[in-house]
């Protein structure tokens, strides 16, 4: 099986994939706590939370790009991998952080109470995140980007400086 082992590495693991949980997670709260304020009521404590935890998701969202950048140029022109990762990372970086950094923008004269468009900016990020977060799984699951060369059910551990092709 020919892999793409990433760049972007700490402790012989990729960082990307590592990095991506924050802005995920922090994704998926606003959507719940925006519903959570629509349809209970309007209490304003749960559009302060969707507030941060927008601004934390973007935060979180820019930093997990970069080693995502760095994976994306190590693979090799010409291949479905290179496209759906450029597919994944502008899905990523212009369309979520887009959508939700536009959310973040319409929020700000009045966190307690955010206009709808803003909600809806945030679930509209939220569906595409899925597409894109689907797209990351189709380049590590099916095309082997930031798979480490060799690697197999009985590999040694990463911190062992072994490396991970089969066994002698």
């Amino acid at each position: 099986m020919a892999t793409v082992e990433s760049r972007a590495k700490v402790l012989g693991h990729a960082m990307h994939p590592m990095l991506i949980v924050v802005p995920l997670g922090m994704f998926v709260g606003p959507v719940v706590f925006d519903g959570v304020f629509y349809f209970g009521g309007r209490e304003p404590q749960w559009a302060v939370v969707a507030y941060w935890m927008i601004v934390t998701g973007l935060i979180g969202g820019v930093v997990a790009a970069v080693p995502g950048w760095i994976d994306w140029f190590a693979i090799p022109s010409g291949t479905r991998a290179k496209r759906i990762g450029l597919v994944h990372g502008l899905g990523n970086g212009i369309g979520v952080l887009g959508l939700f950094g536009a959310s973040w923008y319409f929020r700000r004269p009045n966190v307690p109470n955010p206009p709808d468009l803003a909600l809806l900016l945030s679930l509209i990020g939220f569906l595409l995140g899925g597409v894109t977060a689907w797209l990351g799984g189709e380049l590590i699951e099916r095309l082997g980007v930031g798979v480490d060369p060799g690697a197999h059910p009985n590999a040694p551990n990463s911190l062992s400086g072994r490396s991970a092709g089969p066994l002698a």
